[in-house]
């Protein structure tokens, strides 16, 4: 059964960091665009970050260009998100989710497998 479970989310300060981390089991990542989506309450859900099956593609929205950076280990079955100079616009329930494709804006609708989610809040 395939299950990708996130961890990494907290409370942070305005221009605080954190680190998101998505463990994938019951399916090869490899085969997979993955990324990052998220949704903050009263929002439509929003592709974030995602990176090509090996690694040599990524794309980000234009909110996070600059401040957030997507990697991925095949070999571990793991997906991260390193998120720098966070705002409080970033506050908002991250998904981990695999796709076909890897384009941020095209991730929604190409999600195959999604994780329960993992919460961030920015607030000082």
């Amino acid at each position: 059964q395939a299950q990708l479970v996130e961890s990494g989310g907290g409370s942070v300060q305005p221009g605080g960091s954190l680190k998101l981390s998505c463990k994938a089991s019951g399916f090869r990542i490899s085969t997979y665009c993955m990324g990052w989506i998220r949704q903050a309450p009263g929002k439509e859900r929003e592709g974030v970050a995602v990176i090509s099956n090996g690694g040599g593609e990524i794309d980000y929205a234009d909110s996070v260009k600059g401040r957030f950076t997507i990697s991925r280990d095949n070999a571990e079955a793991e997906l991260y998100l390193q998120m720098n100079s966070l705002k409080p616009e970033d506050t908002a329930m991250y998904y981990c989710a695999a796709g076909t494709s890897c384009r941020a804006d095209w991730l929604v609708d190409s999600i195959r497998y999604e994780g329960q989610g993992t919460q961030v809040t920015v607030s000082s």
